[in-house]
């Protein structure tokens, strides 16, 4: 993998550690989502100015991927309203390499080389062991199965950008109109939802929205760049080494539990990312 590329797609993993530690970190997690989705297209709208309309061929995935997005979005609300983000955010990111690697092979034609397969199992390995308690079992509660709805989602809504980015002539053009449009319905379910208490909320809580929605445009918008050049699997797998930074901030600021074996799962995924930047070699 190109070092330029890693290396944004690392930033983008820090990125999206920190807005997923803002939706967290306190307050209604529906509210706080609305807003830093609704701030993330503000971003799109003042790039519209710049950019060209996507290329026919590029539509469908555009609304497929706004689609699919609002199903994460209510599951991602769900997971941070029932569980910790230390737990839920490295199950919901931790299976999402393993999936996109079988879609992509399935509907892309992408495959690995027998190095980079293995770096793929190592860093989901690794990544799932973060979520099992003392005794090796994953703590029950309903995060969990938000937090495996949310993995599902991201395998499906990763697998349509990388190839919607591949379809247009620019693959920025692909990335404003997607999230131009990708607010909407959900802000509109949140404000239905929290309708009584929204105004004060927002007062609240719109500088945090604001920056979680300027991280977020940021960190998915390397990403799909990122898919345009290289294999999503490689991708995928690089993004999901921020449950590493989320388990930190979730434990460290958010007062989580943490464990000598989550910081040797860290070392694996590290070892990991390695493996899979020279499997391609």
């Amino acid at each position: 993998m190109d070092p330029i590329v890693l290396a944004l797609v690392l930033a983008a993993a820090v990125l999206h550690a920190s807005w997923n530690a803002l939706v967290k970190s306190g307050g209604d997690p529906w509210v706080r989502l609305a807003l830093a989705n609704g701030f993330g297209s503000l971003c799109a709208a003042g790039m519209v100015p710049f950019v060209a309309l996507p290329d026919a061929a590029a539509w469908p995935f555009i609304l497929g991927s706004v689609a699919v997005h609002q199903v994460y979005f209510a599951f991602l609300a769900l997971q941070y309203r029932f569980g910790d983000l230390s737990h839920v955010y490295p199950i919901s990111r931790g299976a999402t390499p393993l999936l996109v690697a079988v879609t992509a092979y399935a509907f892309a034609g992408e495959t690995l080389s027998p190095a980079g397969i293995a770096a793929v199992l190592i860093i989901c390995a690794a990544i799932l062991s973060l979520t099992f308690d003392r005794d090796w079992k994953i703590a029950p509660g309903k995060g969990t199965w938000f937090a495996l709805g949310t993995s599902l989602t991201i395998a499906v809504y990763t697998l349509i950008d990388g190839l919607g980015g591949r379809s247009t002539a620019d693959v920025v053009d692909y990335i404003v109109y997607m999230f131009l449009l990708n607010a909407l319905p959900f802000g509109l379910l949140v404000t239905f939802m929290r309708r009584h208490a929204l105004a004060p909320t927002f007062r609240l809580h719109w500088k945090t929205g604001a920056i979680g929605g300027v991280l977020s445009y940021a960190a998915y918008g390397l990403v799909i760049w990122a898919m345009s050049l290289t294999p999503m699997t490689y991708v995928s797998a690089l993004r999901e080494t921020s449950v590493i930074l989320a388990a930190l901030i979730g434990t460290r600021m958010l007062k989580e539990p943490f464990g000598a074996r989550r910081i040797a799962a860290a070392c694996c995924v590290a070892a990991g990312v390695v493996l899979l930047q020279f499997s391609r070699g």
